[in-house]
């Protein structure tokens, strides 16, 4: 609005010096002459004057009133527009803010899942350095060993099928004794872990010269495992002629069948099976299914018994029913006559109401025959 006002104020001066300049220049032109009517043209020229800053005030009034109609117009328009922009960014920022949330939701949650795992991992971790440095000793590998192997025999066999740190009459004592019906009779398990050379075969900074020595002590160690067991547990007369070697490790006991089997072929020639925790639990389940055979053996007689005498039931059971099934075909006959008898009774009354009754003479009474002509 002050722009238009010093337009409007500045064009008004324009006009007004314009007219001046005009009237000086007329002025000098005319000089005497114009004396005479110098008063008539100043107060035509005020009158003009007047009327030009009439004009321009009402030009102005109608400028200022239409370019207040405007801005009144302009700024109900850019508030509207304002108002729609505001509502569309007020709409956008709780989308995102909603969008925000979920995201920071799910980061949360995944980090929670992820601090989850960290602490799984932690603790696994844990449990292998406490499980490396159990095997680390040979005690602590051969304790280990022993309870795999209990675990397995519990699981499987029933308690009077094996013993535990079994005795021998040599005095030696064993992991496990599996008491097995005859002619197998008792089967000795032993655990034992040759882990050290083992290791060493496979270590990534040892050169070729100490793996192939590592590889030539880990093949002694499991003779010299094979040729113990065959000395202290394959005793005659008291146990099998064979005895089990537990490898409580599926590593090792692969590796010595699969790269070693002039090993194996010394252990089976000394009487002795090496075994895995799998290969185990397939025999633990081959001598269950034995002791279950022996049982039902023993307990044949009395299972025949038991079948005489479910004989004997089911023939009595057999005759009763065949008495019941005659009571039952009599019964049934015997339903039908009365049914019979009762459809003839329901006959004659239908006749009586129907006054159907043929009319008999009685027994003294003569008819007389008419006379012939």
């Amino acid at each position: 609005m002050a722009e238009i006002a010093l337009i409007v104020s500045a064009t008004s001066l324009a006009v007004l010096v314009w007219l001046a300049l005009g009237f000086a220049r007329l002025r000098s032109s005319l000089k005497d002459p114009v004396a005479a009517v110098a008063p008539l043209l100043e107060e035509k020229h005020r009158a003009m004057l007047t009327d030009l800053h009439i004009g321009l005030t009402q030009q102005g009034d109608r400028l200022g009133r239409h370019l207040t109609d405007s801005s009144e117009r302009l700024s109900a328009k850019i508030d509207q527009r304002l108002d729609q922009i505001a509502g569309k960014v007020d709409e956008r920022l709780d989308e995102g803010f909603k969008k925000t949330n979920e995201t920071f939701v799910n980061v949360m949650q995944r980090l929670a899942t992820i601090d989850e795992a960290q602490k799984k991992i932690e603790t696994l971790t844990g449990s292998v350095m406490s499980l490396q440095e159990l095997l680390g000793d040979k005690r602590s590998r051969g304790a280990f060993g022993e309870v795999q192997l209990e675990a397995l025999v519990r699981n499987v066999l029933p308690p009077a099928a094996f013993e535990l740190q079994y005795t021998l009459s040599n005095g030696m004592r064993v992991d496990c004794a599996l008491r097995l019906p005859p002619p197998t009779g008792l089967v000795t398990v032993d655990s034992k872990f040759p882990l050290e050379n083992y290791h060493r075969m496979f270590d990534r900074e040892a050169d070729q010269v100490e793996r192939a020595f590592a590889q030539k002590q880990f093949k002694a160690d499991i003779r010299k495992h094979v040729d113990d067991i065959a000395r202290k547990y394959i005793i005659a007369g008291e146990t099998s002629d064979g005895a089990v070697m537990f490898v409580p490790a599926e590593a090792v006991f692969a590796e010595i069948h699969a790269y070693h089997p002039e090993v194996v072929e010394y252990a089976i020639g000394r009487r002795v099976w090496i075994v895995s925790p799998t290969t185990l639990m397939a025999v633990l389940n081959t001598a269950r299914a034995v002791l279950k055979d022996v049982e039902t053996r023993r307990h044949i007689h009395i299972i025949q018994e038991e079948l005489g005498k479910l004989g004997v039931d089911f023939q009595r059971f057999d005759e009763r029913m065949k008495k019941l099934a005659d009571h039952i075909r009599q019964a049934h006959q015997d339903a039908e006559d009365v049914q019979v008898s009762s459809r003839k009774i329901s006959q004659r009354f239908q006749q009586i109401e129907a006054a159907e009754i043929e009319e008999k003479p009685p027994a003294n009474v003569v008819r007389l025959e008419p006379d012939r002509k």
